[in-house]
């Protein structure tokens, strides 16, 4: 892997220095001056060339679970994604007693579906076609390049010459001298030398610096794949892909529509997407399943929004946070029985609600660091008094509710429940990250 200099490094030295200096000038005849020396971080993207990522998917013997991201269920096995490394495979035939059987290197990795045998998974810009018949020998079968054209990493798209931004390392940078009063903050990052500087204040996560999201199997409401009849919907960046996966190892793109800048979770219900925006949730009819038609936009304040749906009932949790732009921390129940005009059917504060999980009349939510929160949803007007059980020693992520065992993904690994008297829930097993 090899970094490349930006031409126009220079140039943004320059613009930060004379901009600074302009701003001495002017306050040079104040009095009473107040400066204040500003250390900011500067990071350096790595590239790694197209051909070493495409060559990099390789089946592996089991390994600890370090990261937790998306979580898969399928045919009684448990695909969990370790985001930007790959899959574990995860043999959950018997809940109590899981057993990690493999896991699938994929370099760019964030999001999964299956469908039958085939599993499909995003690599950087590509889209990859996994034979899973054999979970003891899975094979790469076919790879759709470039169909995630609009992937970056903080602005740095694929190069042809140069790959992909991979990673991000921390280079030495200025220490500047500011007056308090023209502070000029990088709260953001900005463009320096040929990578990002950021005021020391503000927080840099390279992991989130590089993420993007029956015969099929079941994901997680924090899921940016899924998949409806014989079509694989993804998200990437604003837009919806739509491919046709009825020749499940030769996927077809179909369509690509752009919808808004700020969605980021898919939840397909009754022959319809429901799309959670950090603005809203969309709903898309799949009458004509290679295109879908947008029904309407739910619109509401500015946070990160995963949905999920049962009956004429939307379940939409919200939460602040630096990704997310907010400083709202609530569930939302929305009555859809009207989907042209879904309405607001109540709110219930949260303290920083993830992903969520439904078995009617059971609703699972990860409260973040506030735990596992169970509910009794039978009377939407009073959710908040029919709390089954709080799970507060966890920091819950996503969940998947199936068959009465509830499989849970969290900063601390993977949690499974029985849920089969909701009155008293009992915990079967847990797979702890790696330290």
């Amino acid at each position: 892997m090899n970094s490349i200099p930006d031409k126009n490094s220079r140039l943004w030295a320059l613009l930060i220095l004379s901009t600074l200096l302009g701003l001495s000038i002017l306050l040079e005849g104040c009095t009473d001056k107040c400066t204040e020396t500003i250390v900011y971080k500067y990071y350096e993207p790595v590239y790694t060339p197209l051909a070493t990522i495409r060559n990099g998917v390789k089946h592996e013997p089991a390994q600890p679970l370090k990261i937790s991201g998306k979580i898969y269920f399928k045919d009684g096995f448990l695909f969990v994604n370790e985001p930007n490394e790959g899959i574990h495979v995860i043999d959950n035939r018997d809940p109590s007693n899981p057993v990690t059987k493999s896991f699938i290197r994929i370099p760019g990795n964030f999001d999964l579906a299956i469908r039958n045998t085939s599993l499909y998974a995003d690599s950087y810009i590509d889209l990859v076609v996994l034979d899973i018949s054999n979970l003891n020998q899975v094979t790469e079968v076919n790879r759709l390049e470039g169909v995630f054209s609009n992937y970056n990493s903080l602005g740095f798209y694929a190069d042809a010459e140069r790959g992909v931004v991979t990673k991000w390392i921390e280079r030495e940078m200025p220490v500047v001298e500011q007056d308090c009063d023209t502070r000029f903050e990088l709260w953001g990052g900005i463009r320096f030398r040929n990578g990002i500087a950021f005021a020391e204040r503000a927080s840099f996560d390279a992991t989130m610096a590089l993420a993007p999201g029956n015969s099929t199997g079941i994901g997680g409401s924090m899921a940016r794949f899924t998949i409806n009849n014989d079509y694989l919907y993804m998200l990437d960046a604003g837009n919806i892909i739509t491919a046709d996966i009825s020749l499940p190892a030769v996927p077809e793109k179909k369509s690509a529509q752009y919808l808004a800048w700020d969605i980021e979770t898919i939840f397909p219900y009754d022959n319809r997407l429901f799309i959670g925006a950090r603005s809203g949730m969309h709903i898309f009819d799949l009458s004509v399943p290679e295109n879908p038609v947008k029904i309407t936009t739910y619109s509401h304040i500015n946070s990160c929004d995963p949905v999920v749906v049962s009956g004429n009932y939307a379940y939409v949790t919200l939460r602040s946070g630096t990704q997310c732009d907010g400083f709202t921390n609530q569930l939302e129940v929305l009555n859809i029985s009207n989907i042209q005009e879904p309405s607001l059917v109540k709110v219930y504060p949260m303290h920083n609600p993830h992903g969520l999980g439904i078995d009617d009349p059971v609703l699972f939510i990860c409260d973040g660091d506030a735990g596992l929160k169970v509910y009794d949803v039978s009377d939407k007007l009073n959710i908040d008094k029919k709390l089954l059980k709080h799970y507060r020693n966890i920091h819950a992520f996503d969940v998947i509710p199936f068959n009465n065992v509830l499989m849970l993904i969290g900063d601390d690994g993977i949690f499974q429940y029985d849920y089969t008297d909701p009155l008293n829930i009992k915990l079967l097993s847990q797979i702890r990250k790696a330290k």
